[in-house]
């Protein structure tokens, strides 16, 4: 019954909404544009529910939630609902890092060995740049355990931090450091326990107290299976056309630093205001943040520290996308209009990169379309 209440599901539905004005003249149709685009995603792809932000110069053009948060309960998506980060949450990871080498306590260009001499002797040339940029040659952990020897990596069972980090030194090396650019979680999740070792604090507190308490991202926080948290949505995944619930993941897995944060709309509004601002870093990190990788063949590839980076009307365009557990999302910004796209779903698939595309086609036919890149899907 409530499937099809679901799939009956129109734009009258939708929670709430703050308008500006992108363009003069253009904020009178903006919301109708919207919803039509957002209700016809909802519609074709059995889409549960949908957050979408429009942020332009640090304000709020539009901000909105379809559909439902959670299907059992018929909880709509509101701009509090709180969405999985998935790998957007790379991003927050880097900056963690950068803190950590404010501070002088990692170096970006020092070998991992030095903070982990247990690693393998293999492992020497690897930096904690090559882990920023996914050029360390380190395999994915998803993909490589399961071969060489090694069980396949299980989502059901919770592995203490110094458990998978020994498992992650047995997996292969698919090139020298810094000779390719290949997508590695595995990295990312190594970050999160060297900012732990250097710390002496999960790196999710370190964003708490030094990320989203200053920026006032005030529900922003890491992925806890036991708290009680208000507004959290529920994540959904496709079956032959049925939707059912997520997969479920041991609460450990759930803590790595390749992408374990939640957001709502609000925190996403309060994060761009503190990028636009450069804020928490100095300005020779956020340079470092936004260089694309340099491999050792002196080639650029279009990738910095946890964004994609790419040409938008001859200015700079970051964006990155993030999939895991029932949820699919997507952040880009375009600083040629100085805006910022958000889409956020609960449904594993959804590719809410494309609807993306569609908001900015709609502010602005210039701007540059994902369509052809899949440097971080």
């Amino acid at each position: 019954m409530w499937i099809n209440g679901w799939r009956m599901l129109t734009v009258s539905m939708v929670s709430f909404v703050i308008l500006g004005c992108v363009e003069k003249g253009m904020s009178g149709d903006l919301e109708k544009r919207v919803d039509g685009l957002v209700s016809a995603e909802l519609q074709a792809k059995h889409i549960p529910g949908i957050a979408v932000g429009i942020f332009q110069k640090g304000e709020i053009v539009l901000a909105k939630g379809y559909g439902y948060a959670n299907l059992e309960h018929q909880v709509p998506v509101t701009t509090a609902t709180l969405f999985q980060s998935a790998s957007i949450g790379k991003q927050f990871t880097a900056v963690a890092v950068m803190l950590m080498v404010e501070e002088g306590k990692l170096s970006l260009d020092k070998s991992i060995r030095q903070y982990f001499p247990d690693a393998p002797i293999s492992w020497q040339p690897i930096t904690v740049r090559h882990l920023l940029n996914h050029s360390s040659g380190i395999a994915d952990y998803f993909e490589a355990m399961g071969s060489d020897g090694i069980a396949a990596f299980d989502l059901r069972r919770d592995y203490a931090p110094d458990e998978l980090r020994h498992i992650f030194y047995r997996l292969p090396l698919s090139f020298e450091a810094g000779a390719e650019f290949y997508y590695s979680n595995t990295g990312y999740a190594l970050l999160g326990f060297l900012v732990k070792k250097v710390s002496g604090q999960f790196y999710a507190e370190v964003l708490q107290e030094r990320v989203f308490k200053p920026l006032e991202m005030k529900t922003a926080r890491g992925i806890s299976e036991e708290d009680i948290i208000a507004n959290r949505s529920a994540g959904y995944q496709l079956r032959q056309g049925e939707v059912k619930n997520q997969e479920w993941y041991a609460p450990l897995v759930n803590t790595t630093a390749d992408g374990s944060l939640y957001f709502s709309l609000l925190d996403y509004l309060a994060w761009d205001r503190g990028l636009r601002a450069k804020a928490i870093l100095s300005e020779a990190s956020w340079a470092q943040i936004y260089t694309p990788v340099k491999l050792n063949s002196g080639q650029e590839y279009p990738y910095g520290f946890g964004w994609s980076i790419h040409q938008s009307k001859a200015q700079p365009w970051y964006h990155h996308s993030g999939s895991s557990q029932g949820f699919n999302v997507y952040l880009s910004r375009h600083l040629a209009d100085d805006i910022t796209i958000v889409a956020l779903t609960n449904l594993n698939g959804s590719e809410p990169w494309q609807l993306v595309d569609g908001l900015a086609e709609i502010i602005d036919p210039q701007l540059a379309k994902i369509a052809a890149l899949d440097d971080d899907k």
